[in-house]
């Protein structure tokens, strides 16, 4: 029977979600403001991952510091005598919304969990994926019953997926329309759709990722819903699209579905199950049918995305944006205002504003809506507090908010989301071998799987592999952020596939495949065939985030005329221009611009140098060790991007000069120490020390713009490279220098930029 299949075809959309049936509660309460149930899958009744109903909302419990003792408590609230063990790395699944307890510490005596020591309510630094679970005693206490403890046939379905029926876009994805089937027992079962609305619609689409739903001839379907000749059999209807079907029993789980369209999963709406022959069920009624609008990330078709690109260009440059993310569709949210993006501050962030930000950005409804800082701290002003969005608003400035000012919040406490996106099947055309982890190892890639045929594996040339391409590779393998992209990997030989099958991989960082990356083709051509050359990749759940505080260069800025004979040890490192290999030494001197550099790490790990320190470079000449070859670009610009002056400073030393509070310096440079920037602290070069300029020696009077670029050449990974570039407008006069506007590179709005660019006086680059 179709419905019972056991395996699920990669092109089905699958997703998993929690269906809860609401029924009373507990007839001898131990904790009387507190609700405790057992959800996942696979389990028993008398396991699984643990969610609390707190202040009207179920949410999870993190599997931090997690004990037996916890897990006593937990289930002698729900009516065992006792807990056997527990489960961490949420392995009866990933749980929805909120994460309500971290931390928590139990004796063992306690009435309910919230009795116990934890970090408060809500206050949570982790993720879905360590949900934490319990495993109780087939034991029931004396006289103690409880609905919480659920029985898994007759109250959850674990999964929702579109079946397609269209022949095409079966093989397509992601798949937009089709069956809604949800998981029963080994197979599937349908919904029945008498009394389906949009609104149901609304939220199935925002589970599978799709921001919007649209109307759908349900009439099409029903040849496909009607047991069909033993012989598979295709018609042509109305519009001469072709229906695929086959023979198959209908089994019909739920019915009587009706959502207000604003949740964020199945779970929260109301339904009933079917009960006895549910074969028979449905009346009159069909399969619930759903069509899905892709965002412009997920678009097929020329036509479609023409449509979307037009409609984008209508609109102008859009005024909220994720940064920060290791994956598609997560992020911490920055909004345009004015001319200058900012961040949100977390008072009241909840699930429905968290999916209207993810609507409005393409991606489905939200999946957690995270706060402080989640996914690093943002620069700039904070523009909005207390956001209460309804859930059905276009834009998230349409939501009723707040206008805070300094006090009021910090960038410790910056909104961040998690959101449903479509299922691509990226993931299924690579994997890493050879690791010690599955974190780590040589790249290997799936290519030539055509219609019914089986994908053929092979190596990645490791020619021009680096940081960028590593990042896309880790993307799209779901292990979040590179580490390093190495170019060799002898030590990781443990695989039979030992054909190079891509090459010229060379990508911008942002694609959510290595295919969407610029490569030779099938045409490959690689130097170095052996294996030993083979691409290989370390993938981070956490990353570094470098920025540079503009401020500080606009206010140390200076010129300095400086005495050749004091800048031998800076030409020995080449910090002046190429033009000074002609001065006549020691004699005479070189104009420098001076100013201060403060590198802040504002993401979730420390930023460390690539190089071990067996490797580091010892320069006698100014008695310190460089771990970065290069480690800042120092350019003056004309206003057409033409360089007339350059700079470049190796990592002297990477070692905390100051940290934020309560935050602990990690490394210092003395004594051939660690290097490298921990969390919340920064790395400050003064104006006065050696290479800390541009040599303008040779540049004319005039209007120019100072860039200053950190990490340059990607050497390290960060969370995000966008902001690692600072631009200042500079007015020489061929004595004095003026530095202002100072701004991170993209702080601004494109029009802002473009006013920057060409500020009075600078178009004809002469002072005026």
């Amino acid at each position: 029977m179709g419905s019972c299949r056991t395996w699920a075809p990669p092109e089905l959309l699958v997703l998993s979600v929690w269906l809860w049936v609401s029924s009373a509660g507990p007839t001898r309460p131990p904790g009387p403001a507190l609700r405790v149930r057992l959800a996942g899958y696979p389990r028993k009744h008398n396991e699984g991952r643990v969610e609390l109903f707190y202040n009207d909302e179920w949410g999870t419990i993190c599997d931090d510091d997690f004990t037996l003792a916890n897990a006593h408590v937990l289930c002698q609230h729900l009516g065992f005598v006792a807990a056997t063990g527990w489960a961490h790395s949420a392995k009866y699944g990933k749980g929805v919304g909120r994460i309500w307890l971290d931390n928590v510490n139990c004796a063992g005596g306690e009435k309910s969990i919230g009795d116990c020591k934890h970090r408060g309510w809500g206050n949570s630094d982790c993720s879905h994926e360590e949900d934490a679970g319990v495993i109780c005693k087939d034991e029931r206490i004396p006289g103690f019953k409880d609905s919480n403890v659920i029985e898994t046939e007759q109250s959850h379905v674990e999964e929702v997926r579109l079946r397609a029926v269209v022949v095409g876009a079966r093989r397509q994805l992601p798949v937009t329309e089709g069956i809604v089937e949800v998981r029963y027992k080994d197979g599937w079962a349908q919904i029945c759709d008498e009394g389906w609305s949009s609104h149901n619609s609304r939220v199935v689409c925002g589970m599978l990722g799709f921001p919007a739903e649209k109307k759908v001839n349900r009439n099409f379907y029903k040849l496909a819903s009607k047991s069909q000749p033993k012989q598979k059999r295709r018609e042509d209807v109305g519009s001469k699209k072709r229906l695929f079907a086959e023979r198959q029993q209908l089994i019909y789980r739920l019915h009587s579905v009706s959502c207000a369209g604003t949740e964020g999963h199945l779970s929260m709406c109301a339904f009933e199950f079917y009960r006895g022959n549910a074969s028979a069920a449905c009346g009159s009624g069909s399969p619930a049918v759903v069509s899905c609008v892709p965002g412009p990330q997920f678009a097929t078709g020329s036509s479609h995305k023409k449509k979307q690109r037009q409609q984008q260009q209508q609109q102008g440059q859009p005024r909220i944006r994720l940064k920060g993310g290791a994956k598609v569709g997560e992020g911490r949210v920055e909004v345009l205002k004015g001319s200058e993006w900012g961040t949100i501050c977390d008072d009241r962030w909840n699930l429905l504003s968290a999916s209207v930000v993810c609507r409005e950005l393409g991606f489905g409804s939200a999946k957690e809506a995270l706060t402080g800082a989640r996914m690093g701290q943002g620069t700039g002003p904070i523009h909005m507090n207390e956001v209460q969005c309804l859930g059905t608003e276009k834009s998230l400035w349409s939501c009723p908010f707040k206008n805070i000012t300094q006090e009021d919040c910090k960038h410790t406490e910056d909104v961040a989301v998690r959101c449903n996106v479509p299922y691509m099947g990226y993931e299924t055309l690579i994997r890493l071998s050879g690791g010690r982890s599955r974190f780590e190892g040589r790249v290997e890639v799936a290519v030539g799987a055509g219609a019914g045929e089986q994908p053929r594996w092979g190596l990645v040339c490791s020619e021009g592999w680096g940081t960028l391409e590593a990042m896309v590779a880790c993307r799209q393998l779901g292990l979040g952020f590179a580490n390093h992209g190495l170019q060799e990997t002898w030590y990781w030989d443990a695989s039979n596939v030992t054909e190079m099958v891509l090459s010229g991989v060379k990508c911008a960082g942002h694609e959510m495949s290595l295919s969407h990356c610029q490569h030779h083709g099938s045409s490959v051509n690689c130097r170095n065939t052996g294996t030993r050359f083979a691409a290989g990749v370390i993938c981070s759940e956490t990353a570094s985030d470098l920025l540079l505080h503009a401020p500080l260069v606009q206010e140390t800025a200076y010129i300095e005329d400086r005495p050749l004979h004091m800048l031998y040890c800076a030409a020995e490192e080449s910090c002046l221009s190429s033009s000074a290999r002609l001065a006549n030494w020691p004699y005479g001197h070189r104009r420098l611009l001076r100013f201060s550099s403060q590198i802040h790490n504002n993401g979730r790990a420390d930023f460390r140098p690539k190089a071990g320190r067996h490797s580091w470079v010892w320069h006698e000449c100014h008695r310190h060790y460089h771990s970065m070859d290069i480690f800042t670009h120092y350019d003056i610009l004309t206003p057409n991007g033409t360089k007339v002056a350059e700079g470049h400073k190796a990592s002297f030393c990477l070692e905390d000069t100051e940290c934020e509070e309560d935050v602990a310096k990690r490394y210092e440079c003395a004594n051939f120490g660690e290097q490298g920037i921990t969390v919340g602290c920064w790395d400050l070069y003064r104006h006065d020390i050696d290479c800390q300029w541009i040599d303008i020696t040779d540049v004319k009077p005039g209007n120019y713009i100072l860039q200053v670029v950190i990490n340059p050449n990607f050497e390290v990974a960060e969370s995000d490279f966008t902001n690692n570039a600072m631009k200042c407008n500079c007015k020489y006069d061929g004595h004095r220098i003026w530095v202002h506007s100072c701004h991170i590179g993209d702080a601004l709005s494109e029009e802002a930029n473009k006013r920057f660019e060409q500020y009075p006086g600078q178009l004809n680059n002469q002072i005026s």
